[in-house]
């Protein structure tokens, strides 16, 4: 195999070293460079005779955020893989990591050995996730579960009146009901339907789960 050049951007100490040790004894991965922040990074590449292949890069970084940076990297080495490294596992993040440009998304969970299995496998061509990323993701396009059972007749009128944008005083005089007990409604269709918002709920209706 030939040797795969890497680059690091990643501002935790303890972590770098860790990175830097490791890949040092690799003899078909050569750190080309290492920096704690993209504006670093982004300037320090101007002076490398070997261009970095493949790029770690955490999300929690001094200055910007590394999903702020994948543009710019790729800007400047429009061929590079990126390969996310960061403690960060929710879907949001995931999802704009991967539509900013990134290929792959690890944990930093993973060990050392999987981390270098996975650069090897995108320097091949392909993508390489953790199974917990990969989870959501695979979850991420299953349909959607009604969740309408869930409910009773009367907390579903309250969602329909919620939906339409109606006040707790307003829901309480359509249904006859005091504004009290409106509210303990509300708070028991939060509970059953495991979310914290108005918004939340009004999402869940308007992607027909409800």
């Amino acid at each position: 195999m030939s040797t795969i050049t890497l680059g690091i951007i990643e501002d935790d100490q303890l972590v770098q070293e860790s990175l830097n040790e490791f890949f040092n004894a690799q003899a078909e991965i050569d750190c080309v460079l290492m920096s704690s922040s993209v504006e670093d990074f982004l300037t320090s590449i101007k002076s490398l005779e070997t261009l970095p292949e493949i790029i770690l890069l955490d999300i929690n970084l001094l200055g910007m955020s590394g999903i702020d940076g994948i543009p710019l990297l790729l800007n400047e080495l429009p061929k590079v893989d990126i390969i996310m490294l960061t403690t960060f596992e929710d879907n949001d993040s995931i999802y704009k990591a991967l539509c900013a440009g990134a290929c792959s998304y690890l944990s930093k969970k993973t060990s050392l050995k999987k981390i270098k299995e996975a650069i090897e496998v995108v320097h091949k061509g392909g993508s390489y996730m953790s199974p917990s990323i990969a989870r959501k993701i695979v979850n991420s396009f299953a349909p959607k579960k009604n969740q309408s059972n869930l409910l009773t007749p009367r907390q579903k009128e309250i969602v329909a009146e919620i939906v339409d944008g109606k006040s707790y005083k307003m829901i309480a005089n359509d249904l006859f009901v005091s504004i009290d007990t409106v509210r303990t409604h509300i708070k028991n269709i939060y509970k059953a339907l495991e979310i914290n918002s108005k918004a939340e709920l009004i999402k869940k209706s308007y992607d027909n789960e409800l």
